[in-house]
């Protein structure tokens, strides 16, 4: 068994035009004193981080590691979330999603996709500039709009979305594999792959690739109502990444999963900041040690009640109780009483 690395923090909720959040420097100062020991970075926010130059130069890599690093803090993964959207979107959301993209691809979705496939090779190289192994992203999504069945799909409608994906993602993924970099998919609504299902149909449409991992968020599997501890038995060698995010869903006789269209404050289901949700963190802490989880436990906040800062100092003592310390030894050492072959067969009875 391993203990979890962590506590760590992903930064996109933070980042801001204000100090201490407008540069990787000062985010690090102040994620530091909260007691973070890591932080996952958006690859997108050029106030942090210039992901072309990483993927261009390790002097660069070197340069931000060693300003982490005089605060203690090390990069866990990249996170190409907004990017891999924009590998696969159905054409109902082109205009809301081309706010994603750089300014020179808006309006041209064949350019903004070719832009970031663009943005996943780059980010494949510069995290393997950067010493890591593990990647965050979203998968995109052309199925997402038929999700409930009505009217029917037609036949094979599902079908050759999953195969366009595939083909979409396929290369990429060989892209990750030359880097020795894994992608964990971050199972999501609003992904095609926001289930353990989905990602098994995606799986088999890029050959079981071993690079295809997930990113690990009990908060949406809860508020699909799935078992997200029973996920994390199903697909614990898939298990690359986990953003540590509470959630709490409470239905009534009017509103369920879908949420009636309401904001997030008026919701069933809403995000919470760590240890005000329902999420029993301290079963997930104990299938992490025991299923050898070699990564961090990196900190997601989103909260509709709890201000940010608030939720990511409390988030950071959270995660600190919960890691587990793994013992090196068996509890009932102390009884061992010695024994060989022989002892065993005598024991048994089966000696000659």
């Amino acid at each position: 068994m391993k203990t979890i690395k962590g506590p760590a923090i992903f930064l996109a909720q933070f980042a801001g035009d204000e100090a201490p959040f407008n540069s990787l420097d000062a985010l690090a100062g102040w994620v530091a004193a909260l007691g973070f020991k890591g932080v996952q970075i958006p690859s997108w926010d050029a106030r942090l981080f210039d992901l072309r130059t990483a993927a261009d130069s390790r002097t660069y890599c070197d340069d931000i590691k060693g300003v982490l690093a005089q605060h203690g803090i090390a990069i866990t993964e990249l996170s190409t979330h907004i990017q891999g959207q924009l590998v696969a979107v159905h054409p109902a959301f082109d205009e809301m999603f081309d706010g994603f993209a750089d300014p020179a691809v808006r309006g041209n979705p064949k350019a903004r996709q070719q832009w970031a496939v663009e943005q996943l090779l780059l980010a494949a190289k510069a995290s393997a500039n950067l010493g890591l192994t593990d990647h965050a992203s979203f998968s995109g999504a052309l199925a997402w709009p038929y999700f409930y069945p009505w009217p029917q799909r037609p036949a094979g409608l599902v079908e050759a979305a999953f195969d366009e994906l595939g083909k979409r993602w396929l290369p990429i993924l060989n892209a990750f594999d030359a880097a020795g970099v894994n992608i964990g998919y971050e199972i999501h609504p609003g992904e095609d792959l926001h289930d353990g299902i989905t990602f098994e149909m995606f799986l088999d449409r890029v050959q079981h690739h071993p690079r295809a991992n997930i990113l690990y968020d009990p908060s949406h599997l809860l508020l699909q109502q799935l078992d997200y501890l029973g996920f994390m038995d199903a697909y614990k060698d898939r298990i690359r990444l986990v953003h540590v995010k509470d959630a709490e869903f409470n239905p009534t006789a009017k509103q369920g999963v879908y949420g009636g269209y309401q904001p997030w404050i008026d919701r069933a289901g809403r995000f919470r900041s760590l240890g005000d949700g329902q999420i029993d963190f301290g079963q997930i802490f104990s299938k992490l040690a025991a299923n050898d989880f070699e990564g961090w436990a990196v900190l997601e906040w989103e909260c509709c009640l709890k201000h940010p800062e608030d939720g990511a100092r409390e988030g950071a003592e959270f995660i600190n109780h919960h890691i587990i310390r793994v013992t090196e030894k068996a509890f009932d050492d102390f009884a061992d009483a010695g024994t060989d072959a022989e002892a065993n067969r005598r024991i048994l009875g089966i000696s000659e």
